[in-house]
């Protein structure tokens, strides 16, 4: 009974200690105080990093004594008040408190084979070739009637003469693919247009589609192939599937969160 008093009183004692050692000061500026526990978890931090520089107590020292001196300084200058450095303030803390109340939501999130291939079977990557009739991001109607009715113009063309296609990308569409007849390569969705992928998912190779308006401009599609599911990068599509579930997770948690607040929207005035 004994031994187990001074076992306890042991480990009592070290963790007071413990305690005292982590906030013990170990710098002062301008009366604002650096502890040791902060310098320890900056001084991990920063022994995990590679770089060209050796990490040092000394050289981590330094850095949160800058860092302490730089906050202070623009303290007193009042950024901490102005507009733009506020906007950003809130954009961290907006991040910060997601980050907090969906992280344990996401701690056992795993794609399995099954939920694998829906996803491929929904997001297939294909190799397509397009003519781009450019646009800017909010043209006036003039230029977007413009670029419809040459865009409409040549895939009139194209579907009176479909092996036409290389030879019309080669002569006018306004990519830097034009030589190569618009071939694009294999690309899987997230890497196109959401009206593009649209446009082409689910056909088959030879497809011809078009004019399709992206934020791009116009385009004229077309499929020259689709990979089957035992020929994909199953690590990349993994990444792909999980992001998928992982959004969602985010769209029910703002959900539940806009249900908590007063919100009206002045669609009007939109």
């Amino acid at each position: 009974m004994k031994n187990i008093f001074l076992i306890v009183s042991f480990l009592i004692t070290s963790n007071i200690v413990l305690a005292e050692d982590n906030n013990k000061i170990v710098a002062m500026v301008n009366g604002i105080e650096i502890r040791y526990q902060n310098f320890l978890q900056e001084y991990r931090q920063q022994k995990m990093v590679i770089g060209d520089k050796s990490v040092t107590k000394k050289t981590v020292l330094n850095h949160l004594i800058n860092r302490a001196l730089g906050i202070q300084t623009a303290k007193k200058a009042g950024l901490d008040q102005n507009p733009i450095v506020k906007q950003k303030m809130n954009e961290v803390l907006f991040h910060a408190q997601v980050s907090k109340d969906i992280e344990p939501l996401l701690l056992n999130l795993r794609v399995s084979d099954k939920e694998l291939r829906k996803y491929y079977n929904e997001h297939k990557e294909y190799r397509t070739a397009h003519i781009l009739f450019r646009m800017r991001a909010n043209p006036v109607k003039e230029e977007q009637q413009a670029a419809f009715n040459q865009a409409l113009k040549i895939s009139k063309k194209i579907k009176n003469r479909p092996e036409s296609f290389a030879e019309m990308a080669n002569k006018y569409s306004q990519t830097s693919l034009a030589p190569n007849g618009g071939d694009m390569g294999f690309q899987p969705s997230s890497a196109l247009a959401p009206e593009y992928f649209r446009a082409i998912n689910g056909k088959k190779t030879g497809y011809i589609v078009g004019p399709i308006r992206t934020q791009f401009g116009y385009h004229i599609i077309k499929v020259l192939g689709v990979k089957d599911f035992k020929e994909i990068a199953k690590i990349k599509y993994q990444k792909f599937a999980y992001d998928q579930k992982r959004d969602k997770i985010i769209e029910s948690y703002f959900k539940q969160e806009r249900k908590k607040g007063q919100i009206k929207i002045y669609q009007k005035n939109l």
